[in-house]
This record gives C-alpha cells, sequence and structure tokens, in this order.
C-alpha cells in the first residue's frame, strides 16, 4: 500500500474524532465569536464570518495541522479604533488590506518574524491587549457604558462602575449586571469542577444555555417578558440569507488617510504576531509533534482574512484557547478546523433567533476572563522569577502599548531588551552584543561514530536578535537523532533563547532523540528559574530551600519505608515519554521523588501544564511509577462510565475479557494489540484489579503509570498506592513466570 493510501486510510479512521472536537470546539467559538465582534463594535455575526471562512480556507489551504482559526483577542483593541475612526464600511477594506500585507509576509517568507521577539516584550504586549480587553467589556459586563480616552481611563473607572451597580434601581439594569456577574463567576470557577459531565460542556457554552434558559423561564414559565434590560440584549443575529444580502460595499473613501494605513499596519502585525505565537505553541501541543509550515499557514490566513473582510467580517488568526481545546478533545489533523466552521453555519442556520435571548453582559464577561487570563498577576511572578531585569522589559512594553499603541509598544519592549542586554554584560564590555551582532555565531557539523551525533557551537552571544541563526540549524536537523549544543564559548545566553532549548529539548525526547546542552555550568545566574538569562556574575546567588510539612512527612516515609527520598525538582522526565496521558500535556517538572531500593517502583508528584497563553491550566498529580522486568502490551486501564460508552463512537472501543463479565463491565480496557492484551489479562491480573480500588492504569510496554485522584496524594493515600503498586507488581511477575 502506498504512503499516499496510507495518509487516506488514517484520515477516514480520524474522521469521528476530529468531527467530535470540532463540534466541541464550535461551542466555544460560537460565543466567543459573537462577543469578540461585539467588543469590536463590529455587528456580532462580524466574528462568525471570521471563523466560518477562516475554517473552511485555512483547513483546504494552511501548513498547520491542529490549529483553530477565527478572532482573535488581540485584535480587539486595533478593530475598535479602525472601526471608530475609519466607519465600519472602511474598516472592512482596512481587513482586506491588512489580508493582503499577511499574504505577502508568507510569500516572502516572513514566519520567521515570530522569532524576533523577546518574551518579556510578548508577555508584556499580551498583559496590555489583556488589560484593553478587560478595560472595557467590564462595564458593559457591570450593565453601565461608558466612553473614555484612552485604557487607562476605563481601568480607573472600574470602581465607580462597581459602585454605580451597586446602587442601581432600575430593574432591567440590576438583572443585566446579575447576568454579567453570574457569568464571570462561571468562568472564573467552572475549572475547580471536577465533574467530567458538566465538563463535557465547555463554559462559554452554559453560560450561552444558561442564558436561553432564563429567557424561555420568564416567557414561558412566569409569562412575563425578559426583565434584562433591551439595550442590554443581543441584536442584529441576521439569517444565511440576510447575510448574503448584506454583504458590504466596500468604502474606498479615506484610504490613502495616515490613520487607514496605521490601521492596515496594526491590523497586520498584531494578527500575524498572534497567528506565528500561536501556531509555535499549538505545533507544542501536537501528539504527533509535527513542524507547521508557519508561511502557508500565513498564505491561507491572508487569503481568509481577505475573503471575510469582503463578506463583513474580521480578521482571521490562529487562536490558541481554541487550538488547546482541538487537541485536548482528541483533533489530529486539519479536518477538525473545517467541522468547527461547518458546525457554526449550523448554528446560524437553525439557532439564529436563540441568540438574541443572550444578554451581552454575560458574553463580555467570557471577554473579562479572557482579559485577566492575559494580564494576570501570576505573569508578572513569572517575570520576576526569571530576573528582575524581565519586569523592566514587560512594563515598559505594557505601558507604552496601553498609552500610545500596540506597534508602539512591542518596539519599545525590543529596544528596551536591546539596551538591557548591553547594559548587564558591560563587565563584558559593552561592545559584546554591538560588536558581534552581525557576525555568524553558530557552527554545526556532524561528529563521526558509532552513532553520528550533531554536534552545534555557539559563541559571542545567542539572545532574541541573533537566535534565528540557532534555529535555523536545529531545525535541519532530525528529532530522532542526538544533538549536543555547547555554549561554552557563548559570554551570553538570554531567557527567550533558554525557553525555546527547552522546547527542543522536550521535542527530541518525544520523538526518540537526544538533545544535551552543555557549557553552561561556567555561567551563572541571578535566579535559579531555568530560563533565566546566563551570564557571568560578581556574586552568584545562593538559595536555600527548606521543606514543607508534606515534605518532612514524606521523609518520614521514607525511613519507615526503607524508600529514598528526593525533595528536589527533577527536570529529567524522559522515562514518562512513551505513556499517552502525557501526549498532549507538557511535564514540568517532578518532585517529591520516593524509591524502593531497587528503584523499580517510584512515587512522586508532578506538575504539568495543558494548553497554552489564556488556554494554559496547570495541573499537579501524585503518580506511581513501575519498571517491570518483561515487556507486556500497551494499554490504558480506567473505570467504566457513561462518558467511557459515550467514547466508542468517535472510534475508541472497549476490550472485553473472556470470562471475566465483572471486569468488562466495570472497566474500560483500551490498547491496539487486543490479542496480546487479552492474553495478559488472565485470571490472577483481572482478579487483582477487581478486588482492588479504582486506580488509572497505562502501560508502555516495559513500565506502567498509575494514578489516582485529580490532587495530589495525602500521606495515607501515598501510602495506599506504593501498596497497591507493589502488589501488582508482584502479580504481573509472577503471571509472566507462569506464562514462561
Amino acid at each position: 500500500m502506498s504512503p499516499k493510501t496510507n495518509n487516506i486510510s488514517a484520515f477516514f479512521k480520524a474522521l469521528p474524532k476530529n468531527i467530535f472536537s470540532g463540534f466541541v470546539v464550535s461551542l466555544i467559538a460560537l460565543p466567543l465569536g459573537l462577543g469578540l465582534a461585539m467588543a469590536s463594535d463590529a455587528p456580532p455575526i462580524a466574528g462568525i464570518i471570521a471563523a466560518v471562512i477562516g475554517g473552511v480556507m485555512v483547513s483546504i489551504l494552511g501548513g498547520s495541522h491542529v490549529t483553530i482559526v477565527g478572532p482573535g483577542n488581540g485584535l480587539v483593541g486595533v478593530l475598535l479604533v479602525a472601526i471608530t475612526t475609519l466607519g465600519l464600511e472602511s474598516a472592512y477594506i482596512a481587513i482586506v488590506c491588512s489580508g493582503i500585507l499577511l499574504l505577502l509576509l508568507g510569500f516572502f517568507r516572513m514566519g520567521a518574524l515570530a522569532d524576533f521577539f523577546p518574551s518579556a516584550a510578548i508577555q508584556g504586549m499580551l498583559a496590555a491587549i489583556g488589560l484593553i480587553i478587560l478595560g472595557k467589556q467590564f462595564h458593559i459586563m457591570m450593565a453601565h457604558k461608558i466612553k473614555r480616552a484612552d485604557t487607562i481611563d476605563y481601568l480607573v473607572e472600574i470602581p465607580f462602575t462597581i459602585n454605580d451597580a451597586v446602587h442601581y434601581e432600575n430593574k432591567g439594569l440590576i438583572f443585566a449586571a446579575l447576568a454579567g456577574i453570574l457569568s464571570l463567576t462561571i468562568m472564573l470557577f467552572y475549572s475547580k469542577i471536577r465533574n467530567k459531565y458538566l465538563q463535557l460542556i465547555p463554559a462559554p457554552m452554559w453560560i450561552v444555555i444558561l442564558s436561553i434558559a432564563f429567557s424561555y423561564y420568564f416567557e414561558f414559565g412566569l409569562h412575563e417578558p425578559n426583565p434584562i434590560a433591551p439595550q442590554y440584549m443581543v441584536s442584529g443575529i441576521p439569517s444565511i440569507q440576510e447575510i448574503i444580502a448584506d454583504i458590504p460595499t466596500p468604502n474606498f473613501i479615506g484610504i490613502w488617510s495616515f490613520s487607514f494605513w496605521g490601521s492596515v499596519l496594526a491590523l497586520t502585525l498584531i494578527s500575524s504576531i498572534e497567528s506565528l505565537l500561536s501556531i509555535k505553541a499549538v505545533d507544542k501541543l501536537d501528539p504527533e509533534k509535527r513542524r507547521s509550515n508557519v508561511n502557508r499557514d500565513l498564505k491561507a490566513l491572508g487569503l481568509a482574512t481577505v475573503g471575510s473582510g469582503l463578506l463583513g467580517g474580521l480578521n482571521v488568526v490562529t487562536v490558541i484557547a481554541r487550538s488547546s481545546v482541538n487537541v485536548n478533545q482528541g483533533g489530529t489533523n486539519r479536518s477538525s478546523n473545517f467541522f468547527h466552521a461547518l458546525f457554526l453555519v449550523l448554528f446560524i442556520a437553525f439557532f439564529s433567533t436563540q441568540l438574541t435571548r443572550i444578554p451581552l453582559p454575560a458574553l463580555m464577561a467570557i471577554l473579562v476572563y479572557t482579559g485577566y487570563k492575559l494580564a494576570s498577576p501570576k505573569v508578572i511572578t513569572k517575570m520576576f522569577s526569571i530576573g528582575k531585569e524581565q519586569l523592566i522589559i514587560f512594563f515598559v512594553t505594557l505601558i507604552v502599548t496601553l498609552k500610545i499603541g500596540l506597534i508602539t509598544g512591542i518596539l519599545a519592549g525590543v529596544i528596551a531588551t536591546f539596551i538591557i542586554h548591553v547594559v548587564i554584560n558591560k563587565h563584558l564590555g559593552y561592545g559584546l552584543i554591538v560588536r558581534n551582532l552581525a557576525k555568524p555565531n553558530v557552527l554545526m557539523y556532524m561528529e563521526q561514530g558509532k552513532k553520528n551525533n550533531y554536534y552545534v557551537s555557539v559563541k559571542h552571544f545567542c539572545s532574541f536578535l541573533n537566535y534565528f541563526r540557532l534555529k535555523k540549524h536545529l531545525d535541519a536537523i532530525p528529532e530522532n537523532k542526538d544533538v549536543i549544543v555547547d555554549f561554552s564559548l557563548c559570554h551570553f545566553v538570554d531567557d527567550t533563547v533558554l525557553e525555546n532549548i527547552s522546547n527542543y529539548q522536550e521535542l527530541f525526547d518525544k520523538r526518540g532523540g537526544h538533545f544535551d546542552v552543555v557549557g553552561l555550568d561556567m555561567h551563572d545566574t541571578e535566579t535559579k528559574h531555568p530560563f533565566a538569562s546566563r551570564r557571568l556574575l560578581p556574586v552568584p546567588n545562593i538559595i536555600k530551600n527548606s521543606l514543607t510539612r508534606r515534605q518532612t512527612s514524606m521523609e518520614t516515609l521514607a525511613e519507615n519505608y526503607s524508600l529514598t527520598y528526593h525533595p528536589k525538582r527533577k527536570k529529567k522526565v524522559s522515562f514518562l515519554n512513551n505513556f499517552s496521558f502525557f501526549n498532549t500535556k507538557h511535564i514540568n517538572h517532578i518532585y517529591n521523588k520516593l524509591n524502593d531500593n531497587n528503584c523499580s517502583i517510584s512515587i512522586f508528584d508532578i506538575e504539568f501544564s495543558e494548553g497554552e497563553f489564556i488556554a494554559k491550566e496547570v495541573g499537579r498529580k501524585t503518580m506511581l511509577h513501575i519498571d517491570l522486568d518483561d515487556t507486556i502490551p500497551k494499554f490504558t486501564l480506567d473505570k467504566e462510565g457513561f462518558l467511557e460508552k459515550v467514547s466508542a463512537f468517535a472510534g475508541f472501543k472497549d476490550i472485553d475479557i473472556d470470562n471475566h463479565d465483572d471486569f468488562s463491565n466495570r472497566f474500560y480496557l483500551l490498547g491496539d494489540n487486543r490479542v496480546e492484551i487479552a492474553k495478559f489479562f488472565n485470571d490472577d491480573v483481572t482478579h487483582f484489579f477487581e478486588s482492588n480500588p479504582y486506580y488509572h492504569v497505562e502501560s508502555n510496554g516495559n513500565a506502567l503509570l498509575i494514578f489516582g485522584k485529580e490532587r495530589l496524594a495525602s500521606i495515607k493515600e501515598i501510602k495506599a498506592l506504593y501498596d497497591f503498586g507493589k502488589r501488582l507488581r508482584q502479580v504481573i511477575s509472577k503471571a509472566q513466570t507462569i506464562d514462561v
């Protein structure tokens, strides 16, 4: 069978999963599209048009694999200014022109531009966008429309808006504000709910469902009109026929004005940056670790933006939040992007009248939460943990963006980063960066021997300014090879480079290669953060850590059970890479590790993350890892419930064990080699699981990974988990001995 046939077969095999993930993403895209459009002062349908046109065109022409496109958070401020100053018809022409520029960026292979922006400046820009969204939409969420000069004024007015809301006497305004507050509460606390059935529906869709149900309750239950003030209800949702009939007429008046082309450049810059950063982030989430063709994606996004603008839609960008959801729901190729667009068309075609029952404050609450996530205080804490200089870059970018604009803000961040890098390297000579900026600083060759290794030597300095040179070489190396990157001749390495190097290490580990970094032991840093800029310091810092109460208890447990205890964080977690649980998750580190004498059984706390940027959620679990003496089949075992039964429709089929009906009814067993798995689950192994507490058990062929609840375990639970693992290993060893 040819590779092409294999690809077609794999495509159709994965189709049910992609249809399902596309449906889930559409549930989020619907309220977000409406909210982002209204926040931009555009018709609500404009956001849906952008998602539909983008979903269809990018899924066919794009170069990424699991990304979702649609209207973006970062463009709200720019679109609002463009629509306010130019008018809606001229703003559509500006959107079309920005799409053409985006298309040209793709043709001129400018996708590498994303590598020239320092991490702290990007975080500052995203935080500023978050504050712009939060500041302007908070007041509408509280049923209090105001007009102010700039974002800072909107933020300053927030306490006064809250005070006014407390003293509302108008019943319509009170209900509108309550709708906003309740919706924000759902967004804030939804992720804390551990009920997997409630989690089947995303938080934004719960807001839509509850809003429509509230409207019907008053109409049919109480026979009263909706108490929410009419001016705070969604309006202007046209039918498909009306959308086609109302395609905007281009208005070229004023296209040669400075404000017009300023808006075009701002739209192009922000949409390209947001898309490129999102594509890079989603590539890290892709279970197959494929690399996107960013230039091809820019072309597709440009064409989609042109089409969207001509039909009355917003700019089309790659969106990280919806893309993360797509990956987590099992999306494996671009068809999920297409189906997300298809479901949006079906929603508008059959439920457009229902959307007018949604309160405007409820949709704005979704955006307020989005703005808060982008500008969360945790971002500042993270910047400070990397280094004090990162805070300066972050706040320079943030403040200039808020006071002047997004383009000026990101340029100010880049300049601030350059100046700070020169200053902090003054003991190496002010000319280190300036003198070597244009010089080649990366040498790569293949080492000959039993195993060919790629050796990459970096000298002078390596920062966001010249990282593209290093990236060009690293991208040329297959991920299943061994690589050594030597920084011993490099006087300065910044946080942007170190963060990207960490991503490469994870990528190579998951693809069967090895990515080692040497030479940084001669460098020092002001903090112990792994991404802190590395340079020579006159007085190195020493940080002493003390054990928490839980760690002290684990230390005592280790003594009582004759185990070895390691409280410090460990980044080397390659032994976990082949477990499917981590296919769409990034492992930050493990810590509080307990080992038996033979190192065959270990228990540890682990921190991992799902998604990126505003969609990023950090999880922590206590897990048990068992090394096995012999190879066993790969499988996952869970308690069977309603959700697992439904998963069968998406192509996930449970494996039943003959003569063990109780086990087959209670447990959900998955794996590719059904015959070998059924053989492995003999009477002893099956009876063990039937007579013990439920745990998630996963085999990668050589080891088992076991964990229980969605949190860190107590000392009592750790003892129970260790006992479970110890007895399970004995049962498996006995079964394998009998089989031999």
